[in-house]
């Protein structure tokens, strides 16, 4: 058969966000484990701890480390049932299978990313360099397996096996590029408020500003400046996606969304430094960041399927010599 029937796919699309869903938590404790000073919990072992697959008498630090080793272990085992299912169920050169690999690929990879972190000594309060380049890599990855992921339940949800990438929709992709390097500099800044806390919100700017100042921190005042201009270009590309002659109402729907989350980010991100960072703050602020990545990942692959992207009437005028028979969508097997 050429499709998989439609409550094998509704109950696969539903497995799929799962998996996704999980992995908000999963992220969310790894970032615990930095806040925390954690990452050395269980020593330069990996993927063991301290040498034991279970450890006996573990003190917060480990505990929290092999917390965090148990949770991927889960999230390993349910992409790995993700990816066999599609297989499974989906036929050849089906986009679900191809994104559910994708994912097992960026999770492997996030998992290696992980082990470095430890066996590298890039963890507790190492203040080098090289743990900030090597944080924004792994974060990359990170929102990679996300994008993946999110891709995997949506196109099972949707039945769309073909998806139209004309050059204009092509050009959203911008959007995710964007919302990428707004996540390292605020994984960055991130950092930086763990390494170095500030007692007051004006000692605080004293410390970025500081011709003292170490690398970390002058890469912290960076970020909020960057969110804004990032922030900024989403709600432009959602608004345009809004006021599109296309009828395409998920697409519109997906902007809505954007704009909403995009909005509330800001705020919590004022708050975040209004109230110096603290844990809970952090992780709020994390959370939402996560979200904003997946519903721009849903907003570029609604306007794949719409055939149309920002600019809009640059895509209509592209098409406008084609005939009707033309304009339906041909990529994505």
């Amino acid at each position: 058969m050429d499709w998989a029937s439609t409550s094998v796919r509704r109950r696969f699309a539903l497995f799929s966000a799962a998996v996704l869903a999980y992995n908000i938590p999963v992220i969310l404790w790894g970032a615990y484990v930095r806040i925390s000073f954690s990452g050395d919990g269980c020593g330069a072992n990996w993927p063991f701890c301290n040498g034991q697959v279970i450890p006996r008498h573990m003190a917060a630090p480990m505990a929290i480390e092999f917390t965090h080793r148990a949770m991927t272990s889960l999230d390993t085992f349910a992409t790995l049932a993700m990816v066999v299912w599609a297989f499974l169920s989906f036929p050849k050169r089906h986009a679900v299978r191809r994104y559910s690999v994708l994912s097992l690929v960026f999770l492997f990879i996030e998992a290696l990313l992980g082990a470095g972190l430890v066996l590298f000594r890039l963890v507790a309060r190492d203040q080098s360099a090289g743990r900030a380049w090597y944080l924004s890599g792994h974060l990359a990855n990170t929102l990679l397996l996300l994008a993946a992921l999110a891709a995997t339940a949506w196109l099972a949800y949707t039945n769309s096996g073909r998806l139209r990438w004309t050059s204009a929709s092509r050009g959203m992709l911008v959007a995710l590029a964007i919302t990428l390097v707004v996540s390292i500099t605020g994984a960055i800044a991130a950092l930086g408020d763990t390494l170095f806390p500030a007692s007051s919100l004006a000692s605080g700017m004293q410390q970025d500003f500081s011709s003292a100042t170490g690398a970390l921190l002058r890469l912290r005042m960076v970020h909020p400046a960057i969110a804004i201009l990032g922030a900024a270009y989403l709600l432009w590309v959602a608004v345009r996606a809004l006021k599109s002659d296309h009828d395409a109402g998920h697409l519109r729907t997906a902007a809505r969304r954007v704009i909403a989350i995009v909005l509330f980010q800001i705020a919590v991100g004022v708050v975040n430094v209004a109230l110096l960072a603290p844990v809970w703050m952090q992780l709020v602020h994390l959370f939402i960041a996560d979200v904003v990545w997946i519903l721009v990942v849903l907003l570029v692959l609604e306007s794949a399927r719409a055939g149309e992207s920002i600019p809009l009437r640059h895509a209509i005028r592209a098409d406008s010599h084609q005939t009707p028979a033309q304009t339906i969508p041909h990529l994505q097997e």
